[in-house]
């Protein structure tokens, strides 16, 4: 069979000094299912003082559309922790979304397609023991109160965002 190159998305790439790990097929594949492939790039996700809330006076979305964009992009956050908050955060809205919350889930499409050979990279001569972080806050959710989490997770002692072009 040879060796594992692609899996359910998710390519693999063994090399020399370890192991890279990358969705940028997946990432292509997404931009263009959402008529987003020729879309302007952005370098970050979301500014850190905007706020995202019920937007009860906003322009409704079809439902459908926006949960399958949540669904895609929940998908891509096991690859790339750095959208993992702005994509959980615009999973909140599933029930009722607007136009706010998509033009938010797009601006995370835009960052993908600049990062889109961005992905893991796991040295091998890096001992693999697990280690998380977490950080919570009940305060900056001005709606409910509800928490906000943040996770992070390091397998080994160095986890990278690393460029597929090497």
């Amino acid at each position: 069979m040879g060796e594992l190159n692609y899996f359910i998305g998710l390519q693999i790439k063994k090399l020399k000094h370890g192991t890279f790990l990358c969705q940028p097929k997946y990432c292509k594949e997404l931009l263009k299912k959402f008529e987003m492939e020729r879309c302007k790039e952005v370098a970050t996700l979301i500014s850190t003082n905007y706020y995202l809330d019920v937007d009860k006076k906003g322009l409704s979305m079809d439902q459908t559309k926006y949960k399958r964009l949540i669904g895609s992009l929940l998908y891509l956050t096991a690859i790339k922790p750095d959208i993992k908050f702005n994509v959980c955060l615009c999973a909140r809205y599933q029930s009722n979304p607007k136009e706010s919350h998509y033009s938010v889930a797009k601006r995370i499409m835009k960052y993908l397609k600049r990062t889109i050979d961005v992905g893991l990279w796991y040295p091998s001569e890096v001992s693999l023991n697990l280690v998380g972080y977490s950080d919570f806050d009940f305060v900056r959710c001005k709606l409910d109160r509800k928490s906000t989490s943040g996770t992070y997770h390091l397998l080994g002692s160095i986890l990278i965002l690393w460029n597929n072009k090497m």
